[in-house]
């Protein structure tokens, strides 16, 4: 069949309904696949040209219908994406060679595992795949990289030549739990133990949380959550990704993904975490204090989100990147993927050389997390 191909460099070219249509429709989607989300990082000049996010869409149509779309980026940089190139990078420029610009599929500072070649149909997906090749071949980026896509698109990625590296994410699964206490049972003594006197030291410190939906999100909670996100991004000398422009544009736009936490200390409101939820799956996305209290980021972050699956009985908390300190909060280990083409012949086969070994220490970090299963025995 003969798709017409096309880049578009703004997501209003595609239009909401045909973007949401397509996107939707797609095994393993999620919120963060949404034209409101997208377009809001896009809008509130989150993810731009001018902050080194070129939005680049690879969309293919049958006729007037969209049949398949791929969230792309021209990168000048490597910050947020959460799977590490910095050293590659670094081995170019040290070698007289341009690492950037690069092409990026992935979705924004959001390292959350979703489909990347969206399309209608198995045809589809493999003409999106070709144009994707063909894309990169021409161009003078140095490489294409597609993070976090779901274990039936690595397979394809992987046969059209694009090298694979795992990682670990760890998530939380709901077996059915009627309230957070029967949670906490299943847990071992010492981790049980462990996480009530981090919710009592919260409580000791007078320290109250509410819970607010998106419905109910009011101006002046986004305005304080901004605050809270920025604070704590200045206070490890980093600089935020977001700003108030996209929360904001998020709240108006899908409000029945978003829970706010908002922890209060005599009337005042002193920490807030965002998190993003579908109907099975939850997100741990954002946090940020203007006030320290001792565990307080595990209370707003981990622990009433934690409550909010059990009430809405959702299957999955994805709590986000790295951190193996959430195993003791009954977070497992989940392997995660991305996808790496190099035009460069001997970068890329030094860098195939560096998965390889990699892949093995990744498999091997693996069983070793597992084996420190927080769990009890059900033996």
């Amino acid at each position: 069949m003969n798709y017409r191909t096309h880049i578009v460099s703004s997501l209003s070219e595609i239009g909401q309904p045909a973007w949401d249509a397509l996107a939707s429709s797609q095994p393993s989607a999620n919120p963060f696949l949404s034209f409101a989300f997208l377009d809001a990082l896009h809008e509130s000049g989150s993810a731009c040209a001018d902050t080194g996010w070129q939005p680049q869409f690879l969309v293919l149509y049958d006729g007037a219908e969209l049949v398949a779309a791929m969230p792309l980026y021209v990168k000048m940089h490597s910050y947020g994406e959460y799977v590490f190139d910095w050293a590659w990078a670094d081995a170019y420029q040290r070698n007289g060679v341009d690492y950037y610009p690069k092409l990026l599929s992935a979705i924004p500072f959001t390292p959350v595992t979703g489909p990347r070649l969206l399309a209608r149909d198995a045809d589809a997906r493999g003409a999106l795949l070709a144009a994707l090749v063909s894309t990169q071949k021409a161009s003078d980026v140095s490489s294409t990289h597609i993070l976090y896509p779901p274990e039936e698109q690595v397979k394809q990625l992987e046969a059209a030549g694009f090298m694979l590296r795992s990682g670990v994410q760890f998530h939380w699964l709901n077996a059915g739990y009627t309230d957070f206490d029967e949670f906490l049972a299943t847990l071992e003594q010492k981790k049980r133990k462990n996480i009530r006197a981090e919710r009592r030291k919260v409580r000791d410190a007078g320290v109250t949380l509410r819970r607010v939906r998106g419905a109910d999100a009011l101006d002046a909670d986004w305005r304080l959550f901004n605050r809270c996100y920025q604070r704590t991004y200045q206070a490890h000398r980093s600089s935020p990704y977001l700003n108030l422009d996209f929360f904001q544009r998020i709240g108006r736009s899908m409000p029945d993904n978003i829970l706010l936490v908002i922890a209060e200390r005599e009337g005042r409101p002193i920490a807030a975490s965002l998190v993003i939820h579908s109907a099975d799956t939850l997100f741990g996305r954002y946090w940020g204090e203007l006030e320290h209290v001792p565990c307080l980021h595990f209370e707003t972050a981990y622990y009433q989100p934690l409550e909010f699956c059990i009430e809405q009985k959702i299957g999955v908390f994805e709590g986000g990147a790295q951190g193996e300190h959430k195993m003791a909060r009954g977070f497992l280990p989940t392997r995660t993927w991305s996808a790496h083409w190099l035009a460069h012949p001997a970068f890329s086969d030094a860098i195939e050389r560096f998965l390889e070994r990699e892949s093995g220490g990744i498999d091997e970090y693996i069983d070793e997390l597992n084996d420190r299963n927080p769990f009890k025995d059900p033996t």
